[in-house]
This record gives structure tokens, C-alpha cells and sequence, in this order.
């Protein structure tokens, strides 16, 4: 089955829950109208369930191949991209100072959701190549944006992220790629780095990739890393291609999914040395590269909301096709649809509120991004650019752990069948699997929230967060309504738990206990944060059913879907909460050996 944009869910959040101030727009977005929104996202989940769509099964089954130094992508792909590039897509949050369409963050993210629903592995190749535009525009040469910007912007090129080596995967201190500097300013860089998606493929004439190495004098550890913008080809002073430079593809990876992004292993600098140029300044290319991490983890977790959808909707589909059984507590001796057994809602329940949720959560995060980007007031932009620094590990790491859950649970709802690659079911969990591991691992972004978000700051910006949800909490509190005091009661209850935790995190001694329940300390908070949401959401809908407005079947499903996630997974709080106050002690005294 094609993938179909959940266009009712995404103007619910965008207009309800992402919205700050409709009536004020922020500087800049002036003309992105509600009309205009609207507009886009309709023409954007056309091309999603049209084009991107239909090319998901041949990206899996024939995936991109290797010969020669050379990748060629599936069927499909290289009409697809030109498609996309002449539509404007790829330009759609971009400066408009390089040729971009300057749309907001919060719109451009469910549009990139999209994308991640109809074909996640598509999607790869747009993502990276914004991430490298965004450093670029923050840190490269007048010349080097001149250079490389349109380009890239307009899709003509591509861009890569080049970090990780054999020995160097999360250990960045690691990196042994060097760069010799040029009489001209250049500088010579030899190495090989892997796992570099789309750092090879026939959908563009050259790919501009980024690469961590380090210069002759560099200090060791992360301190003596730069950046270096080493293109495919030379290009020339016009700007038309010049010279292959020495990097080639010495080979791509066979994984267990997403077999449609090429995976490339990169040799720099075989023969003479690949030709780069420094961004930035020297020894602190690992902070520019940040940059462009941040991007994709933010990314990476809008993959998980996309496949979460594609697999919330496979799953539905056959749940409402598949006969078997007949109904419990039914005289009729029928059989019956396999969506009318109440294990079979549960999970189609579990994984419909989680998808809402994540969806919620990453957006308000995606409308903070454009508050701290164009907000006239420099002490708000400070304030939101902290709550997204506070929620990009969440926003990364929880939509990815969930992604991996709701697509297994759509094969469970196959049954059998579910593990039968036909059916597709299988190709949802494969693709979903590597989400929580590349751009920093669950592990990673767990460390990142506890070690430096939340204890470096003594919990002062998570507090802030909390006491906002505490404040929906009594507002929903007060309705009378028993749906919502459902809601509300469990809200309260994650609140109080996750209050617990930021105080043991603050309060630590040894970083080794925090570090023990920082995954669990993430899960908490992204559960927390969506039932936060899913509250607001509840509130909504309510009051708009009162009053007669709106969808009234899908406000109805709205706050169900909100009092399932407050029983079913908000409830998960406080066993998180003892997991991280008292699960240290077994995990830091088992000995190794035990293991």
C-alpha cells in the first residue's frame, strides 16, 4: 500500500499546538499564510503518495548498487530527484539569500516527515545535503557560499557529512584523517571514512562533501579536529566542474535496511591528496560539524515519525482486511475483521497515540527553532534556542526507540504474514532500525541530555519545561470532564516522577549513577513531554466539540487517542523514575565476566 499524508493530524498540530502567536507572525515569514501553509502541505503529500511513494518497494528489493567506483541508485530514484529538485523541494527551508524558499521550520518538519513516511531512504539524500548547507552558511567563506550555496540549495548538488572512520565511530578523538596545507591555501587530505550516506550516487554531477581530519600541527583529541569542504570535482572559477579530485568510493554497505541510501566507504587521497578547503577556523571543525549534527538528529527524528505513520497505517489496513475469528463478547458466530479483537486495538492504539505524539512533541520543538532564529526579542530567542537544545536528544532519541517498537508492533499485527517480506510490514522495522543508532546513538543522546542539559544547569531548564506542563495539568484539571481528569490525573503522576529524577540527576555525586538511568531518565522526560502534548491536544478538542467546531468524528478519535497514551504509556513514568533512582547498584556491580 502507498503511504498517505496524515494532512488532518499535521494542520490539527501545526494550528493548535505549534502555533505561539497567530496573529503576530515572526519576522520573515510574513507571507506563509494559513492559505499558503495549507497549499504546501497538500502539494507536498501528493509528490509523498504519488512519487516517493510507489518507489519505496524498489529502493528495498533492488537498492543501490556498487560497480567500478561508481553507485548507481535504484530504479526510479534519478527521475524522482530531478522531480523533486524542479519542484522547489529540496530549496523549501533554505535561506532565500542562496535561493531557498525561507518556509518555516515547523512547516518544512512535516514536510520532511512526509518524505520519511513515503521513503525514508530518499529522504537521506535531501537531509544531509541541508545539514551541510546550514554549516556552510554559518561558518564558510563569503567565497565558499558563492561557491558552493546555489548549487546545493537548488539540488543541483549534494552534500555529505564525513566523520566517522574504522577506528573513529563515536570516539570522534579518534579521527586520524589529515590535511596538508597548500602553498595556494588549500590543503591535501588523505584518509578513508565510512558510513557516509549518499557520500557516493548518479543522482547529481558532484557531491560536496564535509570532512573532520587533522592538520599537520593539530593538538590531539577533539581540540585538533577542522572542517574541510573537499567537492567530487574541482569546480571552477565560473562554476561550471573542473577536475575529479582524489576521493572515490571504494565500496557501499549491505545493511539490513534502508537499502536504497547508498552507505559509502570513502577513500580521500589515494594518489596525490584530495583537494579541501578549511571552514571555519582551524582545530574547531568538530564544532561546526555540531552543526550540522544537531540538524540531523533533529532529522533523524522526524524518520522515526515517519515510519511510525507508514507502519500505523499498513497495519490498519490489514487489521480492517484481515478476517479471522469471531468477535468476543459477540452472540454472532460471524467472523470478524481482526480490528475487532481487543489485543489487535490495543497495539493499533499503542501505535496510533505514540505516532501523535512524537508528531506533537517534534513540532513544538520545530516552532521553537523559528522563535529562536527570528523572534525580535533577543531574550526569547535565547529562551527557546535553550528549550531546543533541551529537546533535540529527546526529539531524536525517543522518536527513534518508538519507531523501532511501533514498526515491530505492525508486524505483530500481521501475524505470520508480518514476517513475510511481501506483505512489507518487515521492511518498515528493517529501515526503522538503524534510526536509533546513526547521528549519535540512544546511548549518546541520553548522556548528552543528563550530562549536559540537564545536571551542567542544575536542572534549571527542564524545570522551566515541567512547570509549563504542570500548568496544562491544573488547566486540565479543572474541566469537567472525565476524559480529561483521566488525562490530567496521569499527567500528574509522570510529572511528579520525572520531577524525582531531574532532582536525583541534579543532586548526584558520581556521574557513573546518572549515566547508569540516562536512558531512562530520556525515555521518561519524551514521555512525559508527549503526554504534555496529548493533554493539550485533549483540551483542544473539547473545547471545540463544545462548541460545535471542527471535525467532530476526528475530535472524538483525538481524545481518546490522548486518554489511551495517558493510560498505556504516560503510566510507564514512574517505573522509568525507579529505574533511574535505584538502578545503578546491580548495573555498576555486576562484574565484566558475569556479563
Amino acid at each position: 500500500m502507498d503511504y498517505h499524508a496524515p494532512l488532518a493530524d499535521m494542520q490539527f498540530v501545526l494550528r493548535e499546538l505549534a502555533t505561539q502567536d497567530p496573529g503576530t507572525p515572526l519576522p520573515g515569514f510574513e507571507d506563509f499564510t494559513p492559505d499558503l501553509v495549507s497549499a504546501v502541505l497538500g502539494e507536498a503529500a501528493k509528490f509523498a503518495q504519488g512519487v516517493l511513494s510507489p518507489l519505496n518497494t524498489v529502493g528495498d528489493r533492488v537498492g543501490a548498487r556498487w560497480h567500478q567506483g561508481t553507485v548507481q541508485t535504484a530504479p526510479g530514484w534519478p527521475a524522482a530527484y530531478t522531480q523533486f529538485v524542479d519542484n522547489g523541494w529540496n530549496a523549501l527551508s533554505c535561506s532565500p539569500a542562496h535561493g531557498g524558499q525561507g518556509l518555516p521550520r515547523v512547516v518544512s518538519s512535516l514536510v520532511e516527515e512526509m518524505w520519511n513516511g513515503a521513503n525514508v531512504a530518499f529522504a537521506l539524500c535531501p537531509m544531509l545535503t541541508r545539514g551541510a548547507i546550514e554549516a556552510l552558511e554559518l561558518r564558510g567563506s563569503e567565497a565558499q557560499k558563492a561557491m558552493y550555496l546555489p548549487k546545493m540549495v537548488n539540488g543541483e548538488w549534494t552534500g555529505s557529512m564525513n566523520l566517522t572512520e574504522p577506528q573513529a565511530g563515536s570516539d570522534l578523538a579518534a579521527v586520524r584523517a589529515r590535511a596538508v596545507p597548500q602553498a595556494d591555501g588549500s590543503h591535501r587530505v588523505h584518509g578513508q571514512k565510512i558510513f557516509i550516506t549518499y557520500g557516493e550516487h548518479d543522482l547529481t554531477d558532484n557531491i560536496v562533501h564535509l570532512v573532520l581530519a587533522r592538520t599537520p600541527n593539530a593538538p590531539e583529541g577533539v581540540k585538533g579536529i577542522s572542517l574541510f569542504v573537499v567537492p567530487k570535482f574541482l569546480v571552477n572559477t565560473d562554476g561550471s566542474l573542473g577536475a575529479r579530485n582524489d576521493v572515490h568510493c571504494v565500496s557501499i554497505e549491505h545493511k539490513l535496511g534502508i537499502h536504497g541510501s547508498p552507505t559509502a566507504v570513502l577513500a580521500f587521497g589515494d594518489t596525490e591528496g584530495a583537494i579541501g578547503w578549511l571552514v571555519g577556523e582551524e582545530n574547531r571543525g568538530l564544532e561546526t560539524m555540531f552543526i550540522m549534527m544537531n540538524a540531523a538528529r533533529y532529522s533523524v527524528g522526524l524518520e522515526g515519525v515517519g515510519l511510525c505513520e507508514r507502519a500505523t497505517q499498513r497495519a490498519v489496513a490489514y487489521a480492517r482486511g484481515r478476517v479471522q475469528g469471531t468477535e468476543l463478547g459477540s452472540p454472532s458466530r460471524d467472523k470478524v475483521a481482526i480490528i475487532r479483537h481487543p489485543d489487535v486495538r490495543r497495539m493499533l492504539l499503542q501505535m496510533k497515540s505514540r505516532t501523535e505524539a512524537l508528531r506533537a512533541v517534534a513540532c513544538v520543538v520545530a516552532a521553537a527553532m523559528d522563535q529562536a532564529a527570528a523572534h525580535p526579542d533577543a531574550a526569547e530567542r535565547e529562551r527557546q534556542q535553550a528549550f531546543v537544545d533541551l529537546m533535540i536528544p529527546v526529539v531524536k532519541g525517543w522518536s527513534t526507540e518508538s519507531a523501532v517498537l511501533v514498526t515491530s508492533l505492525g508486524v505483530q499485527v500481521h501475524g505470520g504474514m508480518g514476517f513475510i517480506e511481501e506483505t512489507g510490514a518487515a521492511q518498515h522495522l528493517r529501515d526503522a532500525r538503524i534510526t536509533p543508532i546513526y547521528e549519535g546513538t540512544t546511548g549518546i543522546q541520553a548522556a548528552d541530555l543528563v550530562g549536559r542539559k540537564v545536571a551542567r544547569d542544575q536542572g534549571h531548564g527542564i524545570r522551566i519545561v515541567i512547570a509549563q506542563m504542570d500548568g496544562v495539568c491544573r488547566a486540565l484539571g479543572q474541566q469537567n470532564d472525565p476524559q480529561l481528569k483521566a488525562i490530567c490525573a496521569s499527567l500528574d503522576s509522570g510529572i511528579q516522577a520525572l520531577e524525582k529524577a531531574v532532582q536525583f540527576v541534579v543532586s548526584a555525586t558520581d556521574p557513573r549513577i546518572s549515566a547508569a538511568g540516562s536512558v531512562p531518565f530520556l525515555e521518561l522526560f519524551a514521555i512525559v513531554a508527549g503526554g504534555w502534548q496529548m493533554a493539550r491536544a485533549a483540551g483542544v478538542a473539547r473545547r471545540q466539540l463544545d462548541a460545535g467546531e471542527g471535525d467532530a468524528a476526528f475530535l472524538r478519535a483525538k481524545l481518546i487517542t490522548a486518554r489511551f497514551y495517558a493510560d498505556h504509556v504516560l503510566s510507564a513514568a514512574t517505573g522509568l523514575a525507579h529505574a533511574v533512582l535505584h538502578g545503578a547498584d546491580a548495573t555498576l556491580t555486576m562484574e565484566d565476566g558475569q556479563l
